[in-house]
């Protein structure tokens, strides 16, 4: 009894301790629920925001454009645009500037096929012609090289101030091939003729720019003439024949199906060989191609077992995926061709009956070291006599004891025999079977038209020079193929080469005027294949030290930008060149990706014939229904444009000033002026878009003035808080005031050319311009601008605001005008900010006219905030709770969750979920904010990767030559240790030991934003931690886009984790990458088709020295046709 007593004793201490510590820690939490009153947080936000509202009210001079633009309320004509008609006019305008390249392309075939008919072969011709390698080079006693004569080279500022020859082209010959060959000797002989065809073609459309013929012969001849430098190897590896222009100009669309002999026969160098020559081959198919990998020995092994009996895509991403796979394959067995030729021949029969491929030219390319038998009895059983798939046969090493066969396979059904002994050999070899497939065009004188997908051609002289200052330029190219007229080679369908012009996709960009399409407004085009040519989302370019090309940069689906549109229905009607409309709830990204739009956009769409693409236009809604045109003499306008805090939009064309060599030194704001004044009546402007100016620039031009005001009264802005101040407009007028003096500027780089989200170009508005027409109105947005180097923290604040009229009938934006300056350069003002359109918004019956805004210092921001935060209604002046206490924490957060003040400086910038985690996640689940999921099919992940040292050298043709030189030595050493020798040879130079290496890769990522709840303007709650309750208080700073978050930093949420918005990888299982692999969107197959005719010459079907097709064997296929019919 007593225990018990004792044990009750014992359990009735504890539950008071227990009930104690409950009580206390209960009051605890009351008490920290009673820490942050809600009516103190509202009074600091509203005085804060109070302040801040007044300065970028005060500072922008938004009240005065306000009331100036009320005056001309009445004045202004509203019209709706009609999105179909608008697209259609944007189309025919692109046709024309298309038809213009294309026509001098014909004229350069026209030229080309004349002076060869004219021209006699002559083996022994002699001839200096200005070699582009060589050219004003000297030897060591002064005088110039062969080949090397004295070339004037002059920087024009057409082709981006590079030193050309705008009077002659130059000839590029690549390094393994002979300068002085009879072959490219005459060539360039008779092609020096279309050097007067260059220059009229130049003066007809001085808007083009590279002209060029890439001769079947392997020469390049360019104009302008230009020089061309050797890589640090001494090396030039470019060959025109292998630029896709010239591949899809020679050539129709084939289905190939790639057999290789994995056999133990080849056994080391001769498997090298063979897996460069499919690499090879893999480089000359493009995107309207179609093609599989087969391996082969006594068994077939799919390179890509997925793709088991089908053909895929020849886009970038599935050659490359093959590629990876081939380095799995390795020799051994004995090879058994005939089933390997069944499986081919079957999988060509069967895909051609699905209608997915090319449905034109077909071909079986066999790699192999021999072939013991002609399998005559399976060409005829699939391919005579129609000889409808052609074989292509590649002889691997120096034996030729089987060469016969492989030939008599090749002959017989209308393909080419090649043998290649060296690694050197294989790219030169390779594409001798585009000759063949070029025949039927020739002998049909169909000179299609083609133009290529968007691309980046790095390996031109001038790519290489542009790429330090410039970045790479993105570029479509026309081609037309050149054929031999003479009637005595018709039947052998002679390619002589392809000429050629590109056209920069900026070009394009041209041709649409910006002001037409509203503030978040945009045009793209896509090719047959669904690709984009032209999107402002499209990425070609990742950043690692320097600008490098993403691996799969030219074959971007729309349905990769455009993911919404999950079931393709804008993609597919696009690639069918329909013409229509859609409409769909996107979400635009902005600002580096942190922040996003929701908006609906309405797309229009058409097909611009004469070409592969169509063309889209999309126009947000709101936005980019109406806009507005003033109306003020050309007098008041020009008086008015003269003020010197005037500029316009670099990107946007008022007036064409390409078309004239003169007007090439004009700015814009210049040329409008001389050709308003008369000066310059040849000059070509957009009136529309000049009265707009016009207008602009009078209802503006009061600021100008109050602006100066300010400055002169240094008491106004004693501590230098705000420096700028500026405005934009719809029609891309731009004015700016600085407040200190250029070398006090805090940021030097807003608005300059690298800050291409915040200026005007020509593809999007600026980020303050379309966040400015988001913003409720009569409201300013904050934000700090985002570094691209997390270390580099930003320490000024930019605040803009719309000006808004009101109007019964429509409701447009007109002007826009972010709170950040130009940059200034060398104590020079460069105002490059580029102002919005013309475009009109419909909301509630405002009418958006422009943006002001200012850029002022984060510490002076920051002052404001800390100084609000200490007020209080006591009337004692004693605070019962301020920012300065430690018990809370005090933030400012805009409405994408972005850090503007804290406590900690370190944490500016960053997003609120990663410095609180628990109360982002609470107001989540409260719906003070929501998250938006978004999806980047661009992006560029890290992984680890097996490399070997040697695997990229192996692939190199110029490399190789020096492995193969080794090779042959060890051949000749000693033939009966031929395999060990190979073995060694491998293993010395593609077995060294793997390592892992960080590289960056394609991959797809998901990745979160967040946007506030716009009707929630305060909240509280409290958080249940681990021991404790996390109290906070969260209220919308009147008249901003800002929040002030008051959180209790007693109780720590250590187990909740932080809410970031870190991108992760979307990683796709074996089964569903197999789907990706297989599933084949819809793409329209090119319209023109030349897979075969009839007068067809087939019999130069390739060989080695000494050696011939049989006659029996080769009239065998012949005999059958005659018979059949």
């Amino acid at each position: 009894m007593p225990e018990n007593l004792n044990l009750l004793r014992a359990f009735g201490g504890f539950f008071f301790i227990f009930w104690t510590a409950f009580n206390t820690a209960l009051v605890d939490v009351v008490g920290s629920e009673q820490q942050i009153p809600l009516s103190v947080v509202k009074l600091w936000a509203s005085a804060f925001g109070g302040e801040i509202k007044s300065i970028a009210a005060k500072y922008s001079g938004s009240q005065l454009l306000q009331k100036k633009y009320k005056e001309y309320e009445k004045d202004v004509a509203i019209e709706e645009i009609d999105g179909l008609q608008l697209v259609k006019k944007l189309a025919k305008n692109m046709e024309e500037m298309f038809h213009k390249k294309s026509e001098a392309v014909r004229r350069l075939v026209e030229a080309a096929e004349d002076a060869y008919l004219k021209h006699e072969f002559d083996a022994d011709l002699q001839y200096e012609y200005f070699n582009a390698v060589l050219i004003n080079e000297r030897d060591e006693e002064g005088n110039y090289l062969e080949l090397g004569k004295e070339f004037i080279l002059v920087p024009n500022d057409h082709f981006n101030n590079l030193p050309v020859n705008i009077s002659l082209s130059d000839v590029q010959v690549p390094t393994n091939m002979y300068n002085k060959d009879p072959a490219i000797v005459n060539g360039v002989y008779w092609s020096e003729s279309l050097n007067k065809v260059f220059v009229d073609n130049f003066d007809r459309d001085p808007s083009l720019i590279w002209q060029y013929f890439g001769s079947a012969k392997g020469f390049f001849r360019q104009y302008p003439g230009i020089k061309w430098e050797p890589d640090e190897n001494g090396v030039i590896a470019f060959d025109c024949r292998n630029r896709k222009w010239y591949i899809q100009a020679a050539t129709s669309p084939k289905d190939v199906v790639i057999l290789v002999d994995v056999s133990g026969s080849m056994k080391g160098l001769r498997l090298t060989i063979a897996k460069q020559t499919v690499s090879s081959i893999l480089d000359t198919l493009g995107d309207d191609d179609f093609f599989n990998i087969i391996a082969y020995n006594e068994e077939l092994h799919y390179v890509e077992p997925c793709l088991n009996g089908t053909l895929v895509q020849a886009d970038r991403a599935n050659k490359e995926h093959f590629r990876e796979h081939l380095d799995k394959l390795f020799a051994k067995g004995i090879g058994m061709l005939d089933i390997a030729l069944n499986e081919a021949f079957n999988m060509l029969n069967e895909f051609n009956h699905t209608g997915q491929g090319s449905i034109c030219s077909q071909a079986i390319m066999l790699i192999t070291d021999g072939a013991v038998d002609t399998y005559d009895t399976i060409f005829a059983k699939y391919n005579w006599p129609d000889r409808k798939v052609r074989i292509f046969t590649y002889l691997i090493g120096r034996e030729a004891a089987f060469a016969d066969n492989l030939k008599w396979m090749a002959c017989a059904n209308k393909g080419f025999f090649t043998q290649i002994s060296t690694l050197a050999d294989v790219q030169e070899n390779v594409m001798e079977y585009l000759h063949v497939l070029s025949r039927p065009k020739v002998i049909d004188q169909e000179h299609d038209v083609v133009w290529t997908e968007a691309y980046i051609d790095s390996t031109l002289p001038q790519a290489q020079k542009l790429a330090d200052d410039q970045g790479l330029v993105l570029m479509t190219t026309v081609a037309m193929p050149v054929f031999s007229k003479q009637n005595e080679t018709r039947s052998k369908g002679i390619l002589l080469g392809v000429v050629g012009t590109d056209v920069p996709v900026k070009e394009l960009l041209k041709t649409i005027p910006k002001y037409k399409l509203g503030i978040h407004g945009y045009a793209f085009a896509i090719t047959n294949n669904g690709y984009i040519l032209t999107h402002p989302e499209l990425r070609p370019l990742y950043e690692e030290g320097k600008k490098r090309r993403k691996p799969n940069y030219s074959s971007v689906d729309l349905s990769e930008v455009e993911w919404e549109d999950r079931d393709d229905v804008l993609r597919n009607a696009m690639v069918n060149r329909k013409t229509g409309k859609f409409s769909m709830e996107v979400k635009k990204t902005v600002d580096k990706g942190k922040r996003v739009l929701v908006m609906t956009n309405d797309y229009y769409y058409t097909d611009i014939k004469g070409t592969p693409f169509s063309l889209g236009v999309a126009l947000s809604r709101g936005h980019g229904k109406y806009f507005f045109r003033g109306n003020v003499t050309v007098e008041e306008g020009l008086h008015d444009l003269e003020h010197p805090d005037v500029s316009l939009a670099d990107e946007w064309s008022y007036c064409n000033t390409d078309l004239h060599p003169e007007h090439r030194q004009m700015t814009q704001l210049e040329a409008i002026k001389r050709y308003l004044t008369g000066k310059e009546p040849l000059l070509q402007c957009d009136k529309e878009l000049i009265q707009e100016v016009l207008f602009d620039a009078v209802v503006s031009a009061p600021i100008e003035a109050y602006w100066t005001s300010l400055a002169l009264n240094k008491s106004e802005n004693s501590d230098k808080g705000v420096e700028v101040a500026f405005l934009g407009t719809r029609t891309g007028l731009s004015r700016i005031n600085l407040f200190v003096g250029p070398e006090q500027l805090t940021n030097q780089d807003f608005l300059t050319a690298e800050d291409k989200e915040n200026i005007f170009n020509a593809d999007h508005f600026p980020l303050w311009y379309r966040r400015a027409a988001e913003q409720i109105p009569g409201s300013f947005v904050y934000s700090i601008p985002f570094s691209t180097e997390t270390a580099n923290k930003s320490n000024v604040v930019t605040a803009s605001t719309a000006i808004q009229l009101l109007d019964d009938r429509k409701s447009p934006v007109v002007a826009v005008c972010p709170r950040k300056h130009q940059n200034l350069r060398a104590g020079t003002l460069k105002p490059s900010l580029q102002l919005p359109l013309l475009i009109l918004m419909k909301r509630d019956a405002l009418l958006f006219i422009e943006t002001v805004g200012i850029q002022m210092k984060l510490e002076f921001f920051q002052r404001k905030f800390w100084t609000a935060s200490r007020q209080c209604a006591s009337l004692d002046g004693r605070c019962a709770i301020s920012c300065d206490d430690e018990t809370i924490n005090c933030y400012l957060i805009d409405n994408n969750g972005f850090i503007l003040v804290s406590e900690d400086y370190q944490q500016t910038g960053y997003f609120f979920g990663e410095v609180e985690g628990a109360v982002m996640n609470k107001l989540l689940t409260m719906g003070s904010f929501k998250r938006v999921t978004l999806y980047d099919y661009q992006a560029m992940c890290r992984t680890n990767k097996e490399s070997s040292d040697s695997a990229h050298s192996l692939l190199d043709p110029y490399n190789a030559f020096f492995a193969a030189v080794k090779w042959i030595m060890t051949e000749l050493v000693l033939f009966l240790v031929e395999f060990n020798l190979c073995s060694w040879w491998h293993s010395d130079l593609t077995a060294k030991a793997q390592r892992l290496k960080q590289t960056l890769e394609p991959c797809d990522t998901e990745y979160p934003a967040f946007v506030s709840e716009r009707t929630i303007k305060e909240t509280m709650g409290n958080i249940a931690c681990d021991d404790c309750f996390k109290s906070f208080v969260i209220q919308q700073i009147p008249s901003s886009n800002l929040f002030m978050v008051v959180v209790d930093n007693e109780c720590f949420c250590d187990s909740v984790p932080p809410i970031t918005m870190a991108p992760i990888e979307i990683r796709y299982n074996e089964s569903l990458k197999c789907e990706r692999l297989k599933s084949q969107k819809i793409r329209r197959r090119p319209e023109s088709c030349h897979g075969f005719h009839p007068e067809e010459n087939a019999r130069e079907c390739g060989g080695v020295s000494g050696l011939s097709a049989k006659p029996s064997l080769v009239l065998l296929p012949l005999l059958l046709t005659i018979f059949s019919r």
